[in-house]
């Protein structure tokens, strides 16, 4: 027996999880073949919350027809990550959610797969063996831990004619979706902030502030020219100019309380943005996603979210200096 089995079996065990468990508790609560979903990463609370709101009956996305039907709970190498898998493993159990002991298992056993392993360093293995699978997937933020790997897992998706779909669930968030829908006209700029707390293993806009990120070039659309970051111990401010000369700010902070918010100025006027009302709304995209195999969020788009992050690095490294993206490619 291989480590990584050993190690799956013996948590199993010490949750008090066993196989034939699993397959019990998932007797006759089997979706029909082709509504079958498969989690990678039992270590994230995005987990768990797209398992309930598609497998609790008393969530009102659970009509769906898609149950999250196996899961392979592993992947990060991250301590901060690993140490929350045993705790998920337990919280799962009421679901009927199949632990399985590797991914390639997993993707006998599913029609679609939500990759949600927190740590973003394996996701480009992760997704090269989804994708050359051919099942569309959902990929949570970081879609991986550098832009060169991004590409790589979109570039491979386009070619094999995959679906993949990734965003964070901020870019749900009710006024933004009303500003960009037109509520003030024409969005002249924007300033969001979020939380950016920095983790080692990953460039430091990626593991959190991405949130943020994302929702200013969720409201700017593609097309940053050039921007330059501000570093303090506890604040990163990135300022980008775009093409057309508007300018979008990003605040991420690591002090003081945790919030998501901002402005969007507007031909008609502004628009404060918030409050963060959860996952809800992401988790029926994704349903959408799953029906249509098409991803709701440009594949341009999303790369230029983590052309923007590796940017604002570059900047940092050069004591605040003007970067231009085209740089990046």
């Amino acid at each position: 027996m291989d480590r990584r089995k050993f190690i799956t079996n013996a948590s199993l065990a010490a949750a008090g999880i066993g196989m034939a468990g699993y397959a019990k508790a998932v007797s006759g609560q089997m979706p029909a073949s082709g509504k079958r979903v498969g989690i990678i990463g039992l270590d994230t609370s995005h987990s768990m919350a797209f398992t309930k709101g598609l497998n609790d009956s008393s969530s009102a996305l659970s009509n769906s027809g898609y149950r999250v039907t196996a899961a392979y709970p592993y992947g990060s190498t991250i301590e901060v990550s690993t140490s929350r898998i045993p705790g998920y493993l337990e919280q799962i159990k009421p679901y009927g959610v199949k632990i399985v002991d590797s991914i390639r298992t997993l993707l006998a056993e599913v029609d679609y797969v939500l990759l949600e392993t927190n740590d973003g360093n394996p996701r480009l293995q992760q997704a090269i063996e989804v994708i050359e699978a051919g099942k569309p997937v959902f990929i949570d933020k970081p879609v991986a831990a550098s832009f060169e790997d991004v590409r790589k897992i979109y570039n491979l998706a386009e070619k094999r004619n995959v679906p993949v779909f990734s965003t964070s669930s901020l870019r749900y968030m009710g006024t933004i979706q009303d500003a960009i829908n037109g509520k003030i006209g024409k969005i002249l700029g924007a300033d969001t902030y979020s939380p950016a707390t920095i983790e080692p293993h990953h460039p430091d806009l990626f593991w959190y502030g991405i949130h943020g990120v994302e929702s200013l070039i969720a409201l700017m659309g593609v097309g940053c020219k050039e921007l330059s970051r501000v570093h303090t111990e506890g604040t990163d401010i990135v300022v980008g100019t775009w093409a057309d000369g508007r300018i979008g700010t990003f605040r991420g902070t690591r002090t003081g309380k945790h919030t998501y918010g901002g402005t969007a100025y507007g031909e008609q006027g502004d628009l404060t943005l918030g409050p963060y009302k959860g996952y809800d709304t992401l988790l029926s995209k994704i349903i959408e996603f799953f029906d249509s195999g098409q991803s709701p969020v440009d594949a341009n788009e999303t790369l230029e979210i983590y052309r923007f992050m590796t940017a604002a690095d570059l900047s940092k490294a050069r004591g605040g200096a003007k970067v231009a993206l085209a740089e990046l490619g």
